[in-house]
């Protein structure tokens, strides 16, 4: 008996026992199931990310202060104080860059603001930041409605303020436009200029839903009596050019800060990662516990098969003694068994994969993922990972049956 023959052997054990074998590998489907759901799931989360932030690349980097070193309760030591980013080292470094670039200036005025109109009004929980015309785009958002503030704006300090999709919805009933409304913010009246579009959780440097941006020049004059600390954001024309660029940064924000040559930086500068980036690291590692509950399920389902192959071992003792007594070797035995295994897991596997296909599609809509997702990846590993679990739980089986004495399996009732 040749290796096609027990193939033709094993699949016709298989269909004499249909219930079985649908049962059996249902349970391997279900595993499968979860393992290419999940992780379809999470690619549909990485492509709607992808597709909302492909505006966001690494060729930009941050200016910031200097965070605190040290720790005054260690050894005596005194903490490391350095002197914020004042809005003259900003301007000065926005006269002297020579990089083709934009450069966004940002600070934050208060995080726990509380905003009115008319009768509603907001919980205090409120950013507002002051900023220039640029940070709208370094930032990656977009204008939902309204205008961008125009150098008129920045130069004057007028009372304009662009709102996040939190703010609006706070304050004004449904449908209507915010646009030219005024809104009361530390006791100052700002008109509403432009709506950003709703980020959600994800927008950098806190949730931009609650932010509230007014004209740099403006947030000076909010923050009378308090210093302000700056923040740049320089997006570089050409990615190439980004090392130089932050190379040319820090020699200049050295010198416009008199940091003395070999002494340390008093301020910071932070290559900015996009925010599909930052996601798609947050995604990993969804993926990779999305794989292990895969795998988990999939561990339960194979302990099943054994323990079903046993029992059909069991059933078929005396088949097993007659193919021995007609010469086939125990080799031959096991092959069978384990080709039974092997095919019954990847019926299971090609079910579970278009079940599990489904539904994480399913889930990427919700994501607004228009396109189809076809994770060949996980699909192709899916069914590997099928035949693993085959000859795992078919060898020890095939192995006990391969063993049978074939005069005692010809006693067997």
């Amino acid at each position: 008996m040749n290796l096609f023959n027990n193939i033709e052997e094993s699949l016709k054990a298989i269909q004499e026992n249909k219930l079985r074998t649908i049962l059996t590998a249902l349970i391997i489907a279900i595993g499968i199931t979860a393992l290419v759901g999940i992780l379809t799931a999470i690619d549909g989360i990485q492509a709607s990310v992808d597709d909302s932030f492909a505006s966001l690349g690494v060729n930009s980097f941050t200016i910031r202060e200097k965070r605190i070193q040290g720790n005054s309760n260690q050894q005596g030591r005194d903490e490391k104080i350095y002197p914020p980013i004042s809005y003259t080292n900003v301007r000065e470094f926005q006269k002297r860059f020579d990089y083709p670039s934009q450069i966004s200036v940002t600070t934050m005025v208060t995080g726990n603001a509380e905003v009115k109109h008319r009768s509603q009004k907001t919980n205090p929980n409120i950013q507002v930041y002051g900023v220039d015309d640029n940070y709208i785009i370094t930032e990656g958002y977009a204008l939902a409605s309204g205008r961008n503030f125009t150098p008129f704006d920045l130069e004057n300090g007028t009372h304009v303020a662009v709102v996040g999709h939190e703010t609006v919805s706070a304050l004004f009933e449904d449908n209507a436009n915010p646009l030219d409304k005024e809104i009361s913010l530390f006791g100052n009246s700002f008109k509403i200029i432009g709506v950003m579009e709703e980020m959600g959780a994800v927008g950098g440097g806190g949730n931009a839903d609650r932010k509230i941006l007014v004209p740099v020049e403006k947030a000076r004059q909010l923050a009378t009596g308090s210093a302000l600390n700056f923040t740049m954001d320089v997006l570089i024309s050409d990615v190439g050019n980004l090392e130089a660029a932050i190379g040319e940064a820090t020699s200049l924000m050295r010198a416009i800060r008199q940091d003395p040559i070999g002494s340390e930086l008093s301020f910071e500068i932070n290559e900015k990662k996009s925010l599909s980036e930052q996601l798609g690291e947050i995604t990993g590692y969804l993926r990779v516990g999305g794989f292990a509950i895969g795998l988990i399920t999939l561990l339960g389902a194979s302990v099943a098969l054994m323990n079903i192959m046993m029992v059909s071992v069991t059933e078929r003792t005396r088949e097993i003694g007659v193919r021995k007594a007609l010469g086939a070797t125990p080799l031959r035995i096991r092959q069978q068994f384990l080709i039974e295994a092997i095919v019954i897991c990847q019926l299971g596997g090609i079910a579970g994969v278009l079940l599990g296909m489904g539904i994480g599609n399913i889930v990427a809509r919700f994501m607004e993922v228009e396109r189809f997702l076809i994770p060949w990846v996980w699909i192709f590993s899916a069914l590997l990972i099928c035949v693993g679990v085959g000859i795992f739980s078919g060898y020890y089986p095939a192995y006990k049956a391969s063993k049978l004495d074939p005069i005692e399996s010809l006693r067997f009732e």
